[in-house]
């Protein structure tokens, strides 16, 4: 019997060490993304971006004078296993605090759980406006579809003196329409023309739309989507012929991989360029092409900065409390950002600086800045 209670309570300490030593000595951050298919250019940069953060920052000694540990799980871009890869991070993991997910759809899919199970959640790259609406614990690091799909409208009238536009979208996608919405918005706010123009997720024959776009006289084609659909519309568009200049969103960063002839010229919002001169900038371009061997793209820096925030947000509430954190981000000025400096206003949202880019000889231009404001 003494042998019997022995082995208990062997076991028991032996278990209760191992609960103590998984959950008491890491700062677990959760993040999802498309790591496989052919979204994963987006998924990848993400977690690069992130674990290099986590990286540097234990280096310095942690959070709270605990490490960072990046849990990384693939959603493959579909909203159904964002929600399964969540509930593993909440359940098995037990993170902390979440540095995702990646796109719009995945983040509004697992939106309202993050609240009910209230785990603060800094999106480093969903755009769509509802991710952080009636969301207290949601924060985002990037600006949102609204801005950047304004910001490129203003951009098209003012500097390309655009008066006729077609607006070339994934009805399928929140994202595309998002910004979609947000351009004609401002179009007709000014009074100017523009032709829509749907396309569906499953598309890869783009020539009909073109050749409409083609007869119709349009100064130029204001294009919201990702690389894989961009690359096929432009190499299209080259093709037919079609010239007048192509405007896009952030979706666009990494285009010139793969599609730097096609694209040459032409413009699109972002959150940052690789060729941006600041020390800031040219520090993380330089460490993560050492780690990954590639330079990073938008969402990287995203990633990065976003991991960085929470960091800085942590040590402000000294504690892991959830509503610790969330009062901390909301309280954040973190000013020595990639991306631009990140306060956040009462939805949650950065207020930030945004990026005109020009593609020239497959290099990002920095064609203009346009300052943040608060409203």
């Amino acid at each position: 019997m003494k042998k019997l209670l022995l082995m208990v309570s062997v076991l028991l300490l032996t278990v209760t060490l191992s609960a103590c030593g998984s959950n008491d000595n890491t700062v677990r951050l959760g993040v999802i993304g498309p790591l496989t298919g052919e979204y994963s250019l987006y998924g990848v940069a993400v977690e690069n971006g992130a674990k290099l953060a986590a990286k540097e920052i234990n280096a310095a000694g942690g959070i709270l004078d605990k490490d960072v540990e990046v849990i990384a799980y693939d959603s493959k871009g579909d909203s159904t296993e964002g929600v399964n890869a969540y509930n593993r991070l909440r359940d098995q993991d037990e993170i902390h605090a979440l540095i995702g997910g990646t796109f719009s759809g995945v983040t509004l899919a697992i939106k309202d759980l993050a609240v009910q199970d209230n785990i603060p959640v800094l999106t480093p790259t969903a755009t769509n406006p509802d991710v952080t609406l009636d969301a207290a614990n949601v924060f985002r690091a990037c600006y949102t579809d609204s801005y950047q799909g304004s910001t490129a409208a203003v951009f098209a009238a003012d500097e390309l003196d655009v008066t006729n536009a077609a607006v070339m979208y994934n009805r399928d996608d929140p994202y595309s329409e998002g910004l979609a919405d947000a351009f004609m918005a401002e179009f007709d706010a000014r009074s100017l023309d523009y032709t829509a123009f749907e396309f569906g997720a499953q598309d890869d024959d783009y020539s009909a739309l073109l050749t409409n776009i083609q007869s119709g006289g349009y100064d130029a084609v204001f294009l919201p989507a990702y690389v894989a659909e961009v690359g096929a519309v432009l190499t299209q568009a080259d093709a037919q012929g079609l010239d007048v200049p192509f405007i896009g969103g952030d979706g666009w960063d990494g285009i010139e991989a793969d599609y730097a002839s096609v694209a040459d010229g032409f413009y699109f919002v972002n959150h940052y360029a690789k060729t941006d001169e600041a020390a800031v900038v040219q520090d993380f371009v330089a460490n993560y092409t050492e780690e990954y061997g590639e330079a990073p793209n938008a969402l990287a820096a995203l990633a990065y900065d976003a991991v960085y925030a929470m960091a800085e947000a942590m040590e402000n509430a000294g504690s892991l409390d959830p509503d610790d954190i969330t009062a901390a981000l909301s309280a954040l000025e973190f000013t020595n950002a990639v991306t631009g400096s990140i306060k956040f206003d009462a939805n949650g949202d950065p207020i930030k600086s945004i990026t005109i880019i020009q593609v020239v000889d497959g290099l990002h231009e920095v064609y203009a800045k346009v300052a943040a404001t608060e409203e």
